[in-house]
């Protein structure tokens, strides 16, 4: 009683309601907020912190920024989501102040686009580079359409994100996503991608691979999409995986097989050379991961391979 009490003191007032708005349609940070309401950034602060107190509002750090999110989902509980769901649900759409802060939030959208734009043009040339070497996407996706067929993906973790093209390929399947990397500018990119596919069950954060910040289990479903090879220990790495995932969890592979071409370390920081099968299962295993099949595709001079596995930590439960 005393948490949803909390929530409805958290929205009862003007700008905190419009706050509400604002961010059931879009991460939002501070600054972004205050471009969007004309209000200052300590008001802003308050409110914001009200809001997360109350419940209402989740904050992840990303580097110097702090972004808000609705927290969790209205279906989730009765409680302080489920509240804020219901309130959204009663928000006047012909409302003129509503209106006005949705189309300044479009017009914030429509500069990211111009600024995800932008960064894929300046390195759309070494990336092309890299493509022309092996199959193109589609044939990819069919791959992991035919590999992931029998599975419900549920709880997904795409680690090292990129550009958040398979949270744009996976999000409709899974129930919930996470896409997390290091890089801000592929952050960027990613998250307007996924705002842009109406993917509001997505979402992406600054994380490293090594330390993922979530508990033991979260997730059902894992994805590594070409992330391996600038891995300095994969071991750790696909150890790290496997805590965040459930009992019979699944994990997917996308790397490159193993090749002779020195230049993608000399020019393109790629730490491995690709994979050998073996080097693959080993790790693999030793990270808790029994199942591991291997898909090959050929064509141009570097070939692609989607591993997977399941975890074992069901199988070693009922043995004990």
């Amino acid at each position: 009683m005393e948490r949803l009490l909390q929530a409805m003191r958290a929205v009862a007032e003007p700008t905190r309601l419009r706050i509400l708005n604002l961010v059931a349609h879009s991460e939002l940070t501070v600054s972004d907020l205050v471009g969007l309401l004309g209000q200052s950034q300590p008001r802003l602060s308050r409110h914001l912190k009200l809001l997360v107190e109350g419940g209402v509002l989740a904050r992840y750090q990303e580097g110097t920024w702090a972004r808000y999110r609705l927290a969790g989902s209205a279906a989730d509980e009765a409680g302080p989501a489920a509240f804020a769901g219901a309130v959204l649900d009663l928000l006047p759409l012909d409302d003129a102040v509503l209106s006005r802060d949705l189309e300044r939030l479009d017009r914030l959208r429509r500069k990211r686009d111009a600024e995800a734009a932008a960064y894929f043009k300046r390195n759309a040339e070494q990336w092309d580079r890299i493509r022309a070497l092996h199959v193109d996407e589609s044939a990819l996706t069919e791959c992991l359409n035919q590999v992931t067929a029998g599975w419900p993906l549920g709880r997904l973790l795409d680690i090292g994100t990129g550009t958040g093209k398979l949270l744009e390929f996976f999000g409709p399947r899974a129930t919930s996503a996470v896409g997390i990397d290091l890089s801000a500018d592929m952050l960027r990119v990613a998250r307007a991608a996924i705002e842009r596919d109406g993917l509001d069950h997505c979402q992406v954060r600054q994380a490293d691979m090594y330390q993922i910040p979530c508990g033991d289990g979260d997730f059902d479903t894992a994805v590594l999409h070409m992330v391996l090879h600038y891995s300095d220990d994969p071991l750790q790495a696909l150890t790290e995986a496997a805590r965040a995932l459930s009992d019979d969890g699944r994990i997917v592979i996308v790397d490159f097989a193993r090749h002779n071409l020195a230049e993608l370390r000399a020019e393109h920081a790629h730490r491995w050379p690709g994979f050998k099968d073996e080097q693959i299962w080993e790790w693999l295993a030793g990270a808790g991961f029994v199942d591991t099949n291997v898909t090959r595709l050929e064509g141009g001079a570097l070939t692609v391979c989607v591993w997977t596995a399941r975890k074992a930590q069901a199988e070693k439960e009922a043995v004990a």
